[in-house]
């Protein structure tokens, strides 16, 4: 016997969520069902909301409730130096460092082949304007340390230096092939500052092939 089909509706809704299997969304719907009818619309109102009322910064792609996020608004922030990242969530775990104090410009996206996603599909436009507009003096590559985030800072490189902007690769700390989100905030720290000058020229002891 199969559960009633309203359940069986949410249950193949919630299974489409990440992580998340037949058996999981089983139990959270049954939560729900078990539970004070509040706690389900009280969810629901906030679902509503997630998708009402977040946008992305007009500035610098991060998540925002206005036209302008909290970081691009804080006229604190060192508007010379921009950090560089590949989603939202960077931000939010290179904010919980509490060492940089620049600006950030979200990629929203990186160069992944196997995906199909190449150059042109990222959104670099608003990052080389703001670059040329703000008198920006360091770029700060803070992309994933697996094959897609090095293809992207590359390419980020080869679009940043004829801008005569300072470019750096974020250092020691992020293990090859590792995730922002995934790493402690001492060892973000670590790799903020100890970041490196990065060129799309070969060193000149690099032997020629």
């Amino acid at each position: 016997m199969n559960y009633p089909r309203v359940i069986e509706n949410l249950i193949e809704g919630m299974v489409k969520l990440p992580g998340v299997g037949r058996r999981s969304a089983e139990r959270m719907v049954l939560w729900l069902l078990n539970n004070p009818a509040e706690e389900a619309m009280s969810l629901a109102r906030g679902i509503a909301e997630l998708k009402e009322k977040l946008r992305f910064c007009k500035l610098c792609n991060n998540f925002s409730e206005g036209d302008i996020c909290p970081v691009c608004m804080d006229s604190s922030r060192d508007a010379r130096v921009i950090c560089v990242v590949e989603n939202p969530k960077d931000v939010i775990a290179i904010e919980k460092t509490g060492t940089f104090k620049g600006q950030y410009y979200v990629l929203l996206g990186i160069i992944s082949p196997s995906d199909g996603q190449g150059p042109d599909d990222l959104n670099t436009a608003k990052l080389l304007q703001r670059v040329h507009s703000q008198n920006v003096q360091e770029v700060i590559l803070a992309t994933d340390a697996d094959m897609e985030g090095e293809l992207t800072a590359l390419h980020l490189i080869k679009l940043l230096q004829p801008c005569g902007v300072r470019v750096s690769r974020i250092g020691v700390g992020i293990p090859a092939g590792g995730s922002l989100e995934f790493a402690d905030m001492s060892t973000l720290t670590m790799s903020l500052q100890s970041r490196r000058a990065v060129s799309t020229e070969p060193a000149r002891d690099q032997v020629q092939v």
